[in-house]
């Protein structure tokens, strides 16, 4: 059986590895193994963390939103606004509310006035 050399394929994967790593500090941007296991483990955390930000900042938007209907004289809760949007069906979503009560109160204030009435 004739000898197989693979040096150039295994050099090309774990250069691709390594390119990855480069930015993990000792042994983990250096060394074959460790690297794909920091690589295993950075990726899955990647993927963990993108549906765990998406749920931070919605929880951000909530407490913004609460916080500006509890102070601005809208004399009802986060809950119930929302329950008054839905009712009235004018499709703001969490975010462009939380947006409207940091940089303008008078317009969310309107915005409750307006689903009251």
């Amino acid at each position: 059986m004739t000898r197989v050399r693979r040096g150039y394929t295994a050099r090309r994967r774990r250069t691709k590895i390594r390119l990855f790593a480069s930015t993990f500090r000792g042994a983990h941007s250096r060394l074959t193994r460790t690297t794909t296991q920091q690589k295993m483990r950075a990726l899955v955390s990647t993927h963990r963390d993108r549906g765990r930000q998406k749920r931070d900042f919605r929880r951000l938007w909530i407490t913004r939103i609460n916080a500006v209907t509890r102070e601005n004289k809208v004399f009802y809760s986060y809950s119930r606004l929302i329950h008054n949007l839905y009712k009235r069906q004018l499709l703001l979503n969490r975010k462009i509310l939380a947006q409207i009560a940091i940089s303008n109160k008078n317009c969310l204030y309107m915005i409750s006035n307006k689903i009251i009435k």
